[in-house]
């Protein structure tokens, strides 16, 4: 498989980006009702923005208004913050997981295919410069809503689907608690 801007396979460093705990949230929002366009301020056109504490993400269409996602986020312990921005967009990632998920999932293979349904990655995976994660879709939907990662941000996979067609390299990326 080749890395491209629209498929590809996210192994290596690239690929220590997600969890594979399974966790119901009880706060996880329909997949019908997932998105929806709020009246936001303080970024520009084109930023993301995570709030981690709120379990959102938010896309940034002008001064004033915003894209609203659910989302889960890292674990106690597991959360970030910071900025960074968007250095790889993929369609139908392999996962490789990565030294920390494999201690303490031993059982994992070295690499899970794109499309499998054991792929936490789900449908589209978009990697963060100078970290080991990514904003992506996921097998699971129910944990969205949830504080159930290692630290990438996880999107029902037809809001990976919309985002990922609304943001291009070099997309800012903000993380706050």
């Amino acid at each position: 498989m080749q890395n491209t801007a629209h498929e590809g396979s996210l192994v290596g460093a690239a690929g220590a980006l997600a969890a594979v705990l399974t966790v119901v949230s009880p706060l996880a929002a329909p997949p019908a009702a997932a998105h929806e366009t709020v009246a936001v301020a303080g970024y520009a056109a084109g930023t993301i923005v995570i709030k981690t504490s709120e379990r959102r993400l938010y896309y940034y269409l002008d001064s004033g208004h915003a894209i609203r996602y659910p989302v889960g986020v890292g674990r106690a312990g597991m959360q970030w913050a910071g900025t960074s921005y968007i250095s790889g967009k993929y369609r139908n990632p392999d996962w490789a997981p990565p030294a920390s998920i494999r201690g303490d999932y031993s059982k994992l293979p070295a690499v899970v295919p794109g499309g499998s349904p054991q792929n936490p990655m789900g449908v589209a995976a978009m990697t963060l410069a100078g970290t080991d994660y990514a904003i992506h879709g996921t097998n699971q939907p129910g944990s969205i809503g949830g504080y159930v990662s290692y630290g990438c941000i996880r999107m029902y996979n037809q809001d990976i689907t919309d985002l990922f067609a609304r943001v291009s390299y070099g997309t800012t990326v903000v993380v706050m608690q």
